[in-house]
This record gives C-alpha cells, structure tokens and sequence, in this order.
C-alpha cells in the first residue's frame, strides 16, 4: 500500500532541539520522537525528577497524538531511555498513573547521557489507528 506521509510538530508542545519533528504518519501508522519532559509553557523541564519528568512526557504525548486523530489507547510500544535505572521505580509510578489501563508494550533501556540538559530520561512510542 501506498500510504501518505505526515510530519508535523504540534502546537501546545516542547520545540524539538534538533532537526526533526515530533510526529510522523503514515496510514495508519504512528510514530513519535523521543521526547524529553519539558513543559511547552516554559521550555523548561517539568521538574528536576524522573517522576516529574515522565508525567510530561505523557501529556506531551497526549497532545501529539490527538494532533493526528490519536490516544494513549492507540499506542503500541512505548521506549524508556533512563540515564539512572535507579529512577525506574519513579518513572514506573508516575507512567502508570499517566497511563491509565492500557498497558502497551515497552521497553526501558539504561543511557550514559541525554541531548536535553538536566533530562532524567526519554521516551518514544509507536501507535496505530484504524483497522
């Protein structure tokens, strides 16, 4: 099948600090950039913890999935890329909360460093809508 191809950075979400956009589509298809937990009001990171950090990246999330017709629901895999795995039971807290019901795969995976500054982790997903 040839599907469409979309690229966009919504409004209501962090600038990307490098050449990217935080969304791509296509089809059916859905996937999203790692995304670090900046506040798109600030430009500053949610907080200075994990805990903090991966409640918004999951709003973020919120936002850019909805910019394509998406939700948390629609997601398929989540990565989790910690700088400490010390902080994996924060993250796990605060994802769970965020998250709701829907338990989507993932993978969570232990880095040296970050691109953003202060990041504690990241997080990227794939997601699919329609049948």
């Amino acid at each position: 099948m040839d599907y469409t191809r979309q690229t966009l950075t919504p409004p209501g979400t962090p600038e990307p600090i490098g050449p990217y956009s935080h969304v791509a589509k296509a089809g059916p298809f859905i996937n999203v950039s790692g995304t670090a937990g900046v506040d798109p009001a600030t430009g500053q990171l949610a907080g200075p913890d994990a805990y903090a950090q991966t409640l918004q990246i999951i709003a973020n999330f919120k936002v850019m999935l909805a910019s394509v017709g998406a939700d948390l629901s629609h997601v398929l895999h989540v990565n989790v890329f910690l700088k400490d795995v010390a902080d994996f039971p924060a993250m796990n807290e605060a994802y769970i909360k965020a998250m709701g019901e829907h338990r989507p795969a993932r993978t969570v995976i232990g880095v040296q460093d970050l691109p953003k500054a202060g990041a504690r982790l990241t997080m990227n997903l794939n997601a699919v809508i329609g049948a």
